[in-house]
């Protein structure tokens, strides 16, 4: 029994090291940490299992039956996070590039199935090469049945990827399949094409980092969710991102301890400017509303027009949509109707209630938006928050025109609660360009066209620039002082907690993408 227990230790000893000693130095010399590191710094001490640590590829063509290594270039297991169970996969570059192979496949393949069986998050922390070309198809086979099972726990449980190193070819499918991504900067990327294959078909000459960086696809292509500024950044930013995420669909984030006080916020009473053209950081109404130190920005690099992100409200954990007037006034384009209408389904599927803030002046117009699709962008958020059956709470801070007053989370389609400050203007559109177009006959005739269309957009101003017609309707429930805004959410919350939305049976919605 002493030698079979000293055999096993053997086994396990290599299996920790991977490719080696050397190229784990190789791996630090990048600023990277290993596999094993970033599973142990991940999840809480002494809580890893792990599954598979023995698995070893089966090819043997190209010289591959002499190149066996224990783990086969992930390292699979489970364990908790804040106390918390979830999966974990953990690709190796170390071993083959991290390259996946058949047996490779199998490892995550198994662990993601226990993830869904079991009803816990799933977190991908990917550096791999691509697919293990010794063994052709049975690697792309591999990267399909991680696809079919991404797609298959989506909405079912959490599944984050952090990419810290290469991601290229089909590998980059699975992260995308996922809820959130992180990238690392200056260490990871990710292209379907790497410059090589785009040098010699399309002739353009372009580094790995501007093709597929974390800062490339965090403001440019809005593919990455999150940036992080090294490994050690990254995974404190995946324990953060987990704590505001249930353990699965038909579970709700565990509440923080919370004790209600007078929750005012006079500041709040000062921050939208008297000038309707004038802009403000709607990010400074957030950090007024919620708990110190708990919002969590998702795609802030990405159209900039629109917030969202994760926020704790009395102790609960809520999703934070919200109009940015600091960058084109805070309009609804292409890219921030698809980046607010992502975060929405995630945050319905999960249990977890949006407040909406709207300062909006309608849809960006322009040969660009309607040739790259406005119409049916803008038409997946209004899909988003029409199906949505979680609590949602919408505040107008100040413009809410157009079309766009119903997507913002319009008690038209679903809203729980709308309040409304004084400062908001809720019509069909702004006063000078209604003037313009109601009264044009008489602007034209008039002795001095410019008084006279002054007169009629004052006269339009006071008859719909303002929150009452709205209320007296019904649309509104409350005008509200904005330093009470708080404490009126925070009872909003939770009186919806336990809300319950029937609708009709269906297999799925078909929402225009």
């Amino acid at each position: 029994m002493k030698n079979k227990l000293e055999q096993l230790r053997q086994m396990q000893a290599e299996a920790r090291l991977g490719g080696g000693e050397e190229r784990i130095k190789k791996q630090h010399a990048k600023g990277k940490l290993t596999a094993r590191e970033r599973v142990e710094l991940l999840l809480d001490d002494d809580t890893f299992e792990e599954i598979g640590q023995l698995v070893q590829h089966r090819s043997t063509d190209f010289g591959m039956e002499n190149q066996k290594i224990y783990g086969d270039g992930v390292v699979t297991g489970y364990g908790k996070v804040n106390g918390r169970l979830v999966y974990v996969f953990s690709q190796d570059f170390t071993v083959f590039g991290g390259s996946l192979s058949e047996t490779h496949a199998e490892k995550i393949c198994k662990i993601m199935d226990l993830a869904m069986e079991n009803g816990a998050p799933l977190i991908g922390l990917n550096d791999s090469g691509g697919a293990r070309i010794q063994e052709g198809v049975k690697s792309l086979g591999g990267y399909a049945d991680i696809f079919f099972r991404n797609t298959i726990a989506s909405g079912v449980i959490p599944q984050l990827s952090a990419i810290m190193g290469p991601c290229a070819g089909g590998a980059v499918y699975s992260p995308a399949i996922t809820d959130f991504i992180i990238m690392v900067e200056k260490t990871s990327y990710m292209f379907v094409t790497g410059p090589n294959v785009v040098k010699t078909v399309t002739n353009e000459v372009v580094s790995s980092e501007e093709l597929g960086g974390a800062h490339t696809h965090a403001s440019k292509s809005g593919v990455t969710h999150v940036t992080a500024i090294n490994d050690y950044d990254c995974i404190v930013k995946l324990k953060k991102l987990l704590s505001y995420i249930p353990q699965n669909a038909t579970e709700k984030v565990p509440d923080l301890p919370f004790e209600f006080g007078s929750e005012l916020r006079p500041a709040l009473n000062d921050l939208v400017p008297e000038e309707a053209q004038k802009p403000y950081d709607m990010k400074h109404v957030i950090l007024e509303l919620v708990d110190e130190d708990s919002f969590f920005e998702i795609h802030e690099e990405f159209a900039e027009n629109i917030v969202v992100g994760f926020a704790r409200m009395g102790g609960k954990s809520i999703g934070i949509i919200a109009n940015q007037p600091l960058y084109l006034a805070g309009v609804l384009d292409v890219d921030s109707s698809r980046k607010a209408a992502r975060f929405v389904r995630f945050c319905d599927s999960f249990n977890i209630p949006m407040l909406v803030l709207v300062d909006v002046p309608g849809f960006l117009p322009g040969t660009d938006q309607e040739w790259n699709g406005i119409i049916v962008n803008g038409a997946k958020l209004l899909y988003a928050f029409s199906d949505a059956t979680v609590p949602t709470v919408t505040v107008i801070t100040r413009k809410a025109y157009g079309g766009a007053y119903d997507v913002m989370n319009s008690k038209h389609i679903g809203a729980d609660l709308n309040f409304a400050w004084p400062s908001a203007e809720i019509a069909v559109m702004g006063a000078k360009g209604a003037s313009e177009i109601i009264f044009k006959k008489e602007i034209a005739s008039a002795e001095d066209p410019e008084k006279a269309l002054a007169e009629k957009e004052a006269l339009y101003a006071e008859k719909f620039a303002h929150p009452y017609l709205a209320t007296e309707r019904g649309f509104i429930d409350e005008v509200i002082e904005p330093a009470q805004t708080r404490r009126k959410l925070i009872r909003g919350f939770y009186m919806l907690e336990n809300k319950k939305t029937n609708r009709p049976k269906r297999k799925h919605g078909n929402i225009p993408l």
